[in-house]
């Protein structure tokens, strides 16, 4: 008699940058195992920074930093009558520097939201490992951030798209530039609360949540479904705190 020999399974071959790129949005899974082989994040976040900046200047292009503060303004009533109240050179002064600091800000965003994405991936690692037991590094939830974080590009195509199609500037923010969530169809002037909780509702945000806890399940041997409870979890939490200071502020 013969014995079958017994072929252990191959482990997958290693993938390029642009593989795990393309693999993000049509096979999440094989870019987050890869990288518990290797936690590099300078591909997503690159592609990130050059969407970011070409949303701004088209921004800067087609509505103006101007408009965009004064929209900005009009969603917080509150601001906005303080503002009024001022005397004509002091409320010009007051929109300048709006104006200034929106620029700046928009056209910084990029590094700003690197440091977003290492609060995330502490948060996560806080979670996961003294929640949870499991075996993760922050390398690797960083660049699973970064990665999970690329359906939010196609969020500023669409932005970038709709004001070169001559879309109105009016109401632009670039918290909410386009129609992907209901609270983009309510006034965060009239309803703050209701906008806030409403604009959570983001079909790019909740894409982004879910590759996230598939990829902690890939790098991590928490199952899908905590994973899953471990993301939406944090999410209402961020939800009901940004639902509570608009009611309180704006």
């Amino acid at each position: 008699m013969t014995t079958a020999a017994v072929v252990p399974p191959q482990e997958p071959g290693p993938l390029s940058e642009g593989q795990r790129l393309i693999d993000v949005f049509f096979a999440p899974s094989k870019t987050f195992t890869d990288l518990r082989r290797n936690a590099s994040w300078w591909a997503p976040f690159l592609i990130t920074a050059i969407v970011s900046l070409l949303f701004v200047y088209t921004v800067d292009q087609k509505v103006g930093f101007r408009k965009v503060a004064e929209n900005q303004l009009q969603s917080q009533p509150k601001q906005a009558d303080q503002v009024e109240r001022m005397p004509p050179d002091q409320r010009e002064k007051a929109m300048q520097g709006r104006t200034t600091f929106t620029k700046i800000l928009s056209y910084c965003f990029s590094v700003f939201i690197l440091g977003w994405y290492a609060i995330v991936a502490a948060v996560l690692l806080a979670t996961l490992k003294f929640g949870l037991s499991a075996d993760v590094k922050f390398s690797t939830l960083f660049a699973l951030v970064n990665y999970s974080s690329l359906p939010g590009l196609l969020k500023s195509l669409l932005a970038i798209l709709s004001l070169l199609a001559g879309v109105s500037s009016d109401g632009f923010t670039f918290q909410n530039p386009v129609a992907t969530n209901p609270g983009y169809f309510v006034d965060a002037a009239s309803h703050p609360a209701l906008n806030r909780l409403l604009t959570s509702f983001d079909i790019f945000v909740f894409w982004t949540l879910a590759l996230t806890a598939i990829g902690i399940t890939c790098i991590s041997k928490v199952k899908r479904g905590t994973a899953f409870a471990v993301v939406f979890g944090w999410l209402a939490v961020l939800v009901l705190i940004g639902v509570a200071f608009a009611a309180a502020f704006s």
